[in-house]
């Protein structure tokens, strides 16, 4: 069957990821050690240790989501795993689809994410921009709560997920107003998610304008296997991806047209290449999902189970 790869972006991280497979695959500790040269600390222990707050810290989530997603792929890669026909990553995710695609370098990366995490940061200090995800209202209402909230601030929807999933963002007074205006429409959940920048918004336009100085001057290959950008267009080569990453800090991620353009594509089976099910989860709320084959890289069972489905032979 058809394989598409999906690599998730912040929120997924959490203390002790791939243990399981680190306890197994020495392939997990070397990508990591890279990044730690790159960065100039110990990416791993901080994500074996914490703590949890340092690791929820824009700047450093970045480079340790993008290194655990390659991490995976390397694995996924040396147990006999496909190349997929399809990859999309979500949100930072896009970047570790890029690097696995093989567009991209991975140190570079490493270093561009970090500067990406500290525009971001600097954009929008610690405690004045939030994220919140809606759940159970449709995309017409929560835009509707985030316009009423907004005031003179900015909220907006910017990850729209799957269909009665999405993710604001904006100031933290605004988000809070819209959290309240989509709770009394009917809203199931309505919570703040540990993202310590508003991504996504407009607030990040300051950020992308910096960052696209580095952008710019970033060596780019056309990828290997076809990515999905943020809008879910395909990317065609170095100067769109460039592009891609500068408009996709700033505009919304349409996460539920990525996936549904990649199973109109053919794909049958869906893997998150990753830390955590998150991805996973919501191939399966998107229609055309359900009847996919869906999996998510937590340790070596459900990789060897993934492999399987999807017919990995190492090729």
């Amino acid at each position: 069957m058809t394989l598409a790869m999906m690599f998730p972006g912040q929120g997924s991280q959490s203390v002790g990821m791939l243990a399981a497979f680190a306890a197994v695959e020495p392939l997990v500790g070397a990508t990591f050690a890279e990044a730690s040269a790159a960065l100039g600390f110990d990416l791993w222990q901080l994500c074996r240790e914490g703590p949890e707050e340092r690791l929820a810290e824009t700047e450093v989530t970045q480079p340790a989501m993008l290194t655990a997603g390659v991490a995976t792929w390397r694995v996924w890669r040396q147990r006999g795993g496909a190349m997929p026909a399809r990859m999309a990553g979500h949100s930072l995710g896009e970047y570790t689809a890029l690097v696995c695609a093989e567009a991209i370098e991975f140190g570079a990366a490493i270093a561009l994410v970090r500067e990406r995490g500290r525009l971001m940061q600097q954009a929008v200090p610690a405690g004045a921009g939030a994220m919140a995800a809606i759940l159970g209202l449709g995309d017409a209402e929560v835009e509707a709560a985030c316009a009423e909230a907004a005031g003179d601030e900015v909220v907006e929807a910017v990850n729209y997920n799957a269909p009665g999933q999405l993710v604001i963002a904006g100031h933290s007074g605004a988000i809070q107003r819209a959290i309240g205006l989509c709770r009394a429409r009917g809203a199931r959940r309505a919570v703040l998610l540990p993202v310590s920048a508003p991504c996504h918004s407009r607030l990040m336009q300051p950020a992308a304008d910096s960052l696209r100085q580095r952008l710019a001057a970033l060596p780019v290959r056309a990828p290997r296997v076809p990515v999905h950008s943020f809008d879910a267009a395909v990317y065609d080569g170095p100067e769109a991806i460039r592009s891609g990453l500068y408009w996709q800090l700033f505009r919304p991620v349409r996460w539920a047209a990525i996936v549904t353009a990649m199973l109109q594509a053919g794909a049958g089976v869906l893997v998150e290449c990753g830390p955590g099910k998150v991805l996973a989860g919501l191939a399966r709320r998107i229609p055309g999902g359900r009847n996919a084959a869906v999996h998510a890289l937590e340790d070596p069972e459900s990789l060897d189970a993934a492999r399987s489905a999807a017919g990995g032979t190492g090729a």
